[in-house]
């Protein structure tokens, strides 16, 4: 804990160099493994937990929340990603089909962008009126507040990636057929609306960084230094504990109903050892 406490210090400076892959992997692991330690203390306790990722588009949430679930159980720490809101869900108040999700005892719930979504495209592409993003701006403290209070732990990142940055890997996603699946309906308006996100992120932390609720900021254009940034910076702001394992011993196999099955499985439809 001690040794992720500092490395998860804010720096305002920003990487030269790119991280080379053979030491990204072992810090990870060294990451993940914690992460294992936190899954087993947030069960063990009943801790509810939940984790907010914001930022531009091509700011690299998705792989950083890869990153941070690929080792631990899906049943604990559980992804969400809301689509558009439907008609029924237009006509509840904001925030509602958000608070369903929210954890129960022993969960980790990781929004893949959040209610800041009415801050954000929702305010910039016209989706909402200013005066209900002035609402929003104005509740959204005190809904965070209520949920403090009763006793969930709420940690929010905002992502910020670089113009130069955001540019590349835009165009990376209309280039590389392996990247084109990322390219959204809104990534194009978005790049040309850049000021416009600029000044609705800066209204969006004026109003809603708070004391009990902070916005942590994740300098992006390196992926790779901020994933481990970031796990690392979460992993320092829960007190989670090494919970006791009793030790596990594998049995041998029972030969009480023993018989020939690989036999049975000889003539089956096996699929062709092509590597």
């Amino acid at each position: 804990m001690d040794e992720i406490a500092r490395k998860s210090k804010n720096s305002p400076e920003s990487h030269k160099e790119k991280l080379g892959g053979k030491e990204y992997l072992k810090e990870l692991r060294k990451l993940q493994t914690e992460l294992c330690l936190l899954q087993d203390w947030v069960k063990h306790t009943g801790q509810r937990i939940v984790i907010v990722f914001e930022g531009r588009d091509a700011a690299g949430k998705g792989g950083l929340i890869r990153a941070l679930t690929e080792r631990v159980s899906p049943r604990i720490f559980q992804v969400v990603a809301l689509p558009a809101p439907s008609d029924r869900e237009k006509s509840q108040m904001y925030i509602q089909r958000y608070l369903k999700w929210f954890p129960a005892a022993g969960e980790v719930i990781i929004f893949d962008r959040s209610w800041y979504n009415r801050a954000g495209v929702e305010t910039v592409m016209g989706f909402c009126t200013p005066e209900e993003r002035d609402q929003f701006l104005r509740l959204t403290p005190k809904v965070e507040q209520q949920v403090i209070d009763n006793g969930i732990t709420l940690i929010k990142y905002w992502l910020e990636v670089g113009n130069a940055e955001q540019k590349r890997r835009f165009e990376a996603r209309i280039e590389d057929p392996l990247r084109q699946w990322k390219l959204s309906p809104m990534d194009l308006p978005s790049r040309k609306r850049w000021y416009e996100y600029s000044r609705a992120r800066d209204q969006m932390l004026e109003a809603t960084d708070t004391d009990f609720s902070p916005w942590h900021i994740v300098r992006s254009d390196d992926k790779k230094r901020a994933r481990l940034s970031c796990i690392a910076d979460l992993l320092s702001r829960i007190p989670y504990e090494k919970v006791p394992r009793s030790k596990v011993k594998l049995p041998e196999r029972s030969e009480k109903h023993a018989y020939d099955d690989e036999a049975t499985m000889k003539n089956r439809r096996w699929i062709a050892e092509r590597y």
